[in-house]
């Protein structure tokens, strides 16, 4: 195998990983020594889930995340130098996607190592094909701002661009505010404005309904503390 950054896929929660993951990343995975993670424990675990042979002690792990400091991202490419493959891995879904995976990524772009992306469930792009939105020209904000009259501003800023731009709108927030964030959206957008949720993706508890706002009024669905893509359109 050809050294590279070999960027892999997690299921999104507890979703039977042979659902969503190809075996050629299982294949891979036992090729690579060396991985850059967010949480050690959960990224341990997801190996030996998906590679139960794999000998995790003999495995390296660098941790990136919110608290890693810009001049500690270069230390994850250590291996490459060398040529050994390093491995990067989110918390769910595909890496360095609204992800802190894009630092290393970008880092090994700058010094020309090889990128190789592996096929994964993205919660972006499954929102998108079942929401029935326009997915030829679409946007993704990642997350709203948190007090609210900026929040309100961006939400219509959004709806306007629906209009204008023909392209839908696509964003998250922390599980916990999602409540929150649901009831802004049908406070503030058209009533004939469509709203997609899309929460627990691929997982038991999946949820896809798209309706006019119109139609949600009365009727949430209870987000709370459940992974979950909001897209607007027309």
């Amino acid at each position: 195998m050809q050294p590279a950054l070999f960027l892999i896929p997690v299921t999104l929660g507890e979703t039977e990983h042979r659902r969503v993951l190809p075996d050629y990343n299982r294949d891979v995975i036992l090729q690579i020594r060396h991985f850059v993670v967010e949480n050690v424990r959960t990224a341990r675990r997801f190996l030996k889930k998906t590679a139960p042979s794999i000998v995790i002690d003999e495995l390296t792990f660098y941790e990136l995340n919110k608290y890693t400091l810009p001049e500690q991202v270069s230390d994850c490419l250590a291996p490459l130098a060398k040529g050994e493959s390093v491995g990067v891995i989110s918390e769910a879904g595909c890496p360095a996607v609204a992800d802190p995976g894009a630092d290393v990524v970008a880092l090994a772009q700058q010094k020309g190592y090889r990128v190789t992306p592996l096929v994964g469930p993205s919660s972006l792009l499954l929102a998108l094909m079942a929401s029935g939105f326009n997915g030829q020209h679409f946007t993704f904000h990642g997350y709203l701002p948190i007090e609210a009259s900026a929040r309100a501003a961006q939400i219509r800023l959004l709806e306007a661009r629906i209009y204008s731009e023909n392209q839908t709108q696509l964003f998250i927030e922390t599980p916990y505010r999602n409540n929150r964030l649901l009831e802004d959206l049908v406070r503030l957008c058209r009533a004939t404005t469509k709203l997609c949720i899309a929460a627990g993706l691929t997982c038991g508890e999946e949820y896809i309904r798209t309706r006019p706002v119109k139609e949600w009024l009365g009727c949430l669905p209870d987000l709370n503390r459940k992974p979950a893509i909001f897209l607007i359109y027309k």
